[in-house]
Order: structure tokens, then C-alpha cells, then sequence
């Protein structure tokens, strides 16, 4: 349930802007404009705001946030925006006849946020869980990344927008490259409850496609994930000739997967580890094969508690997935159908919202959530 802030009692200034002209124009700029502002009370930080105005055409709204101003431009009058820290805010509401001719005012909100998001029920980056070395007998590390910083480094790519049919998936959120910081040693995926770009959520999803690819070898992650229903958090590989030969014939490696919520070999304490590629015996449209399997944590706490190691050990045999150094899951890959997997794979971690598998996000998902990567590192 929603609290109802009724702007105009929080109002600290009502404007008209806009340059006047020389008695031509038969622009009327609107009036009245009224800013309905609410504060959930079951997501965290979240704020929407429904404006109204009469003779407007279009509206803005610009949440002022600590680091940064968004703002949503609409024919409707209606975002929202999840601020991520407790505190008080401004919200800059303008209704416009033209881009010369608007009313402006300015309120603000007050929010309260427990969490950062994810991290269990405490919240925020976890400061406990599994660990891996540097060095391995036998393997040198040819390519990692620690995440240390303010920003991503040069190896790393954004995918933005819904992709095709929610990229496939039906999934519900739209990326941007602002749900992705780094910041404290750790790369920081941020799902949101907003409406940005026509969806009700937003997230982040970052590739190294086109820069760094590898072929074979030993592979960790270490990673805290988000939790609740219809999170799915993931940490993956597509081959690099998606592009000329499209999915599944490219192949694509789960290194982890997290399905959100309850259900039948799903949840917040298991991960998933599967393989896909393409199969002319395979009964589909797309001649899709698949193998994988799943574990559950057998501390019995979500993966969003502690920290985790989700690795596999890749030759031209095998591919084995391992979670904490202890395998569950091995795929043999010497079958000629299989040939996918003796090609270059690039990364790509994200959090979608929603989706075929998960489902939606009900009244029990608390937004925001966040995945913390700690580290990923190549050994060959």
C-alpha cells in the first residue's frame, strides 16, 4: 500500500517559465499544475509521482538525487524513481505547452531506506564467504579483473535497452548503464522498481564482447547475489560468432544462475550450471539442446548472505562447474554436436527482472537488489 504525499502541501516554489514573445504566438502555457507525489511503503526507496496540469501537452519530472539528476519525460505525467539511501529529496515537476512555454515547481520527499539492497536480510555487501587464490599449479592467470576503481575498465560493454522479446525471455526490465558502479572493490549491479524507457524496472548488463574472449581454462567468480521473486541474477558466456551463426548454434555456458523466489529445484540458496547449444536431433524449432543441473547451498543461507566462488574448469573433454571448489556438474563435449564449446566465449553478467523462468516479482520482492562481483579471473 502506498502513503500519499499530496504535493501541494509540500510545495516550495510554483513557477512559470518560458520567454514571452511578441503578441504572435497563441501558446498558452498551462496552469494549475499538481504534483501527486507517493512513497511506497513496500519497496524501499521508491517514489512516483502523477502530474496533472491543464492546457499541457507534455511533462517532466526530474528526481534529484544525491550523485546525480534523472529525469522522465511523458505524455502522461506519471515516473517514479528508487532512490537508493535514505534522506530528503527534490522532485522538479514541469507541465509544458512547448519546449519554451512550461510551468515548473519544485516539492520535496523524505524517504527511508533500511538497505542498500540485497545482501539477505540484513542488507547491503555481504563481508563474509568462500575465497579462492590467485595461482593454480599447473595454470597461469591470463586475464582478471578485481574491480578495483570508480568505473569499469576498458574490457567491459553495456547492453541497453529491452532486447528482442525482452531478450528473449520476456523478461521485464529495461538495462542501463547507470545500474552499473564500481565502487569499493566490487562491480555493482542495482535491479530497480522504476519505470524507465515504457518498464516498470530497470537493471544493469555488462559484456566483454568484441574484447576479451577465451577459449578452455579454469574460471572463477566470486559473487554475493540479489534475492526475492522474479530476481535472476546471472554470471555467463555466449560465443563470440553469435553474431554470424545466432543462439544456439554460438553456444552459451551458465556459469551461475539464480532463479528467485520458491519452487521446485529453484530459490534463493541454489545455483544453476547448464550448457546450450544447437542439436539437429533435438526436438525444437531451433534445434536447442541443453544440459545442466543445480545445487543448494549446503550452509542452508542464501546466496545473497555471503560471498561465493562459482567457477568451471573448461578443456576440449569437459566442462565441469564447481560452487566453493566442490563440482556438482559435468558436461562431456567431445560428441561433434557439441563443437560449440571448442570456440572463444566472452562474459556477460546481469540481473534480469522477470522473465520466463522466474516470473514476475510479487508483494514479497523488496527493490532495490544488488549483485557485488568481487572478482573474475581466467587461468589457462
Amino acid at each position: 500500500m502506498l502513503k500519499r504525499l499530496f504535493a501541494l502541501m509540500m510545495m516550495t516554489g510554483l513557477l512559470s517559465c518560458g520567454s514571452e514573445d511578441d503578441g504572435f504566438s497563441r501558446v498558452v502555457r498551462p496552469t494549475s499544475l499538481v504534483a501527486d507525489i507517493e512513497v511506497s511503503t513496500q519497496t524501499e526507496g521508491l517514489v512516483t509521482v502523477s502530474l496533472s496540469a491543464f492546457d499541457a501537452n507534455f511533462y517532466r519530472v526530474s528526481f534529484v538525487d544525491k550523485d546525480e539528476t534523472v529525469s522522465y519525460e511523458s505524455n502522461d505525467g506519471e515516473a517514479s524513481y528508487t532512490f537508493s539511501e535514505s534522506g530528503t529529496y527534490a522532485i522538479i515537476s514541469r507541465a509544458y505547452a512547448s519546449y519554451e512555454y512550461y510551468t515548473e515547481r519544485t516539492d520535496s520527499v523524505t524517504v527511508t531506506v533500511s538497505s542498500s539492497g540485497g545482501g539477505g536480510s540484513g542488507g547491503g555487501i555481504p563481508t563474509t564467504g568462500y575465497t579462492t587464490p590467485l595461482s593454480y599449479p599447473g595454470y597461469t592467470l591470463v586475464w582478471n579483473d578485481e574491480f578495483d576503481g570508480t568505473s569499469l575498465s576498458s574490457d567491459w560493454v553495456y547492453d541497453i535497452g529491452v532486447g528482442n522479446n525482452g531478450w528473449g525471455n520476456n523478461e521485464l526490465q529495461y538495462y542501463r548503464e547507470e545500474n552499473a558502479e564500481v565502487r569499493d572493490g566490487y562491480l555493482i549491479i542495482t535491479a530497480k522498481n522504476e519505470i524507465f524507457g515504457g518498464r516498470n524496472y530497470t537493471s544493469s548488463r555488462v559484456k566483454t564482447q568484441g574484447i576479451k574472449s577465451f577459449k578452455y581454462g579454469r574460471i572463477d567468480i566470486r559473487a554475493a547475489m540479489p534475492e526475492g521473486q522474479g530476481l535472476w541474477p546471472a554470471l555467463w558466456m555466449l560465443g563470440d560468432n553469435i553474431n554470424s551463426v545466432s543462439w544456439p548454434a554460438c553456444g552459451e555456458i551458465d556459469i551461475m544462475e539464480m532463479v528467485g523466489g520458491t519452487g521446485t529445484n529453484r530459490g534463493d540458496k541454489v545455483t544453476h550450471g547448464t550448457a546450450h547449444w544447437q542439436d539437429p536431433g533435438a526436438n525444437n524449432a531451433l534445434n536447442h539442446a541443453q544440459f545442466g543441473t543445480h545445487k543448494t547451498n549446503p550452509s542452508g543461507r542464501n546466496l545473497s548472505e555471503d560471498f561465493h566462488v562459482y567457477s568451471i574448469i573448461w578443456d576440449q573433454n569437459s566442462i565441469k562447474w564447481y560452487f566453493d571448489d566442490v563440482q556438482y556438474h559435468q558436461l562431456d563435449i567431445t560428441n561433434p554436436n557439441l563443437s560449440e564449446f571448442r570456440e572463444n566465449f566472452f562474459f556477460i553478467f546481469n540481473i534480469a527482472v522477470g522473465g520466463n523462468w522466474p516470473g514476475p516479482p510479487n508483494s514479497s520482492t523488496v527493490f532495490p537488489q544488488q549483485m557485488a562481483v568481487d572478482y573474475v579471473r581466467v587461468f589457462q
